[in-house]
């Protein structure tokens, strides 16, 4: 099962709509989406390695439009969209956590966190730098370097030793798979325990 839908989602990120695609999750997960583009950037990097960096770019710029998107949220419709978004995702008590704690210096430190490790998650972060006011210059510099450090990393990376990387997880995916469950469980407690 988990190697058609290994392959199924390379082949699928080979197709002519993947960029696109790429664009809209790469929006969305940075304001409202639960679900980080690296579901689709990979793969995509994988079988496409010569593109890894425009891959990346459009990634980076789409994330921070995103990033914007969300921070516009938070500062001038926080009641009427944010908040039902938080609820319905069950992060409101973790928003309102870090709103209490949050000032420029852990805004800064959110943002390169999510950025680079989706810790806290990208949405929530831009909502909450648009609420308490973050400057957003300073908020759209230090997304784009957060953002653009991530994609960027992992493209080279994908596009150097991607070979090797396929390569491993084909040979060992009920392996992966298994490692991956493993860190989205750990991933989801430290993010409910936040």
């Amino acid at each position: 099962m988990f190697r058609s839908l290994y392959s199924w989602t390379l082949r699928w990120a080979g197709s002519r709509h993947a960029t696109t695609a790429l664009s809209v999750l790469s929006f969305v997960e940075s304001s409202v989406f639960p679900i980080p583009a690296d579901v689709l950037f990979i793969p995509m990097c994988l079988s496409r390695p010569a593109r890894a960096m425009r891959l990346a770019l459009i990634a980076t710029v789409t994330s921070v439009l995103g990033g914007m998107f969300g921070w516009a949220l938070g500062h001038y419709a926080f009641e009427l969209v944010a908040r039902p978004i938080l609820e319905a995702y069950g992060k409101l008590d973790a928003f309102d956590s870090l709103k209490a704690a949050a000032g420029d210096g852990a805004i800064l430190v959110m943002l390169v966190t999510s950025g680079l490790a989706h810790m806290p998650p990208m949405k929530i972060v831009t909502i909450l730098a648009g609420v308490i006011h973050f400057s957003f210059p300073l908020f759209v510099i230090s997304a784009i370097v957060a953002r653009g450090a991530r994609f960027f990393a992992l493209a080279w990376l994908l596009q150097h030793h991607g070979d090797r990387i396929v390569g491993f997880i084909e040979k060992r995916l009920a392996w992966v798979t298994l490692g991956l469950a493993a860190l989205l469980g750990v991933a989801y407690v430290a993010i409910r325990s936040f």
